[in-house]
């Protein structure tokens, strides 16, 4: 699967194309939150919480908008701007997962959206361990991803694990359906089992 930097060098409309694209289902009353309710409920109000690849920040806002204190990071500055735009009391920036210092601290991560998978594959342990070590002892991480792009569930929950991520949960869908061994979308949670 192609990195999300090389579906943008490809096509430079990509991420408004994107953007536009979920204002569109916003407009039309689609449901976009499974996810952050899903994350909503799994830390107490009031919990820091970073969007890993949060795009045009729906998630986040969505969070934010329930008295989480959140900071979204995206690789895409086009989208980092819809976001901040769309959502000025979350604090955004540009940030690549697979090298840049993540800020710490975190109650929670969340990667929705195939987020892990547009990674360089060769970033990906580097990710983890990122994401591992923006968490407090504890803390948890959650991400989601579909079958079929590039990054195997066995493999995925194996590096992570590597990473000091220990496995709390996996689904096959945001609102929880038990994983299956022929699912075709992974919903992980983990906790961060390495003390700071």
């Amino acid at each position: 699967m192609p990195t999300w930097k090389d579906v943008t060098s490809q096509n430079p409309q990509h991420s408004e194309n994107y953007a536009r694209r979920w204002q569109a289902m916003i407009e039309r009353g689609v449901d976009i939150d499974g996810e952050a309710r899903l994350i909503d409920a799994l830390v107490p109000r009031g919990a820091r919480i970073l969007d890993a690849g949060c795009g045009q920040g729906r998630i986040a806002g969505y969070l934010a908008a329930r008295g989480h204190d959140v900071t979204g990071v995206d690789i895409d500055p086009v989208l980092i701007a819809h976001a901040a735009e769309q959502y000025p009391e979350v604090g955004f920036r540009v940030g690549d997962l697979c090298g840049d210092d993540l800020p710490g601290d975190f109650d929670l991560v969340v990667a929705a959206g195939n987020v892990m998978c547009f990674l360089d594959p060769f970033g990906r342990e580097a990710a983890l361990d990122n994401i591992a070590g923006a968490l407090q002892p504890g803390g948890r991480f959650v991400a989601g991803f579909g079958a079929g792009r590039g990054w195997g569930f066995d493999d995925f929950m194996a590096m992570a694990t590597d990473a000091g991520l220990e496995p709390e949960n996996v689904f096959s869908t945001w609102d929880l359906r038990p994983f299956e061994e022929d699912s075709d979308f992974l919903v992980a949670v983990f906790y961060q089992a390495r003390s700071a």
